[in-house]
């Protein structure tokens, strides 16, 4: 019971994270496992690979530094739809091992749905951020992005009740914000078309 529980909290953090900031999530998963300090599966110890480590960690500092760039970050942001979501898909699968094929489409298509819930969240905040002529409140929203995926991290690690805890919570804020994150985008477009 404690390591399914311990699988599906891996399974749901990292899928999670990978909708803010997916590089970031397989580099530290990757850290962790190859320091030991956590037990990855062995459909996620390709992470540990050096030249992974090396690849996502190069990643990792550009996605850092674009998403501090109004307007990049939102760019930045588009392209990543297309990568975020199937990648979360990806890491739940490769997190609960082999699985009847059942099984395993319900981890693909929660990972997914995790994922592009954060994602949404995430590219819908920022755009509507970026409007401001200012960059610290992007810059605030960013360190803050940052700082949610390392404590999911360090939760889907260590503290799977936890993890499914702020799961819960990010959930109801993102169904509470996603209406007012559509009428602001709506607003957003029909300013620029104009």
């Amino acid at each position: 019971m404690v390591e399914s529980m311990s699988a599906a909290a891996l399974a749901g953090g990292l899928s999670w994270a990978s909708g803010l900031r997916l590089y970031m999530t397989l580099f530290i998963a990757g850290w962790f496992g190859r320091a030991g300090w956590i037990e990855l599966p062995a459909g996620l110890q390709i992470l540990q690979s050096p030249w992974v480590l090396m690849v996502t960690g190069a990643l990792l500092v550009l996605e850092f530094l674009a998403d501090k760039i109004p307007g990049v970050d939102s760019a930045w942001d588009a392209i990543h739809t297309f990568i975020r979501i199937p990648a979360g898909a990806v890491l739940a699968v490769a997190s609960l091992g082999h699985l009847s094929p059942e099984w395993t489409t319900i981890a693909a298509i929660l990972g997914g749905t995790f994922a592009a819930g954060a994602h949404i969240t995430k590219a819908g905040s920022r755009a509507l951020i970026n409007t401001s002529p200012e960059p610290f409140s992007n810059w605030a929203a960013s360190f803050s992005e940052d700082m949610v995926v390392m404590s999911g991290l360090w939760a889907a690690f260590y503290h799977p009740w936890v993890l499914f805890t702020l799961l819960a919570i990010f959930f109801l804020v993102a169904l509470w914000l996603l209406p007012k994150l559509w009428r602001g985008l709506r607003w957003l477009f029909r300013k620029l078309s104009t």
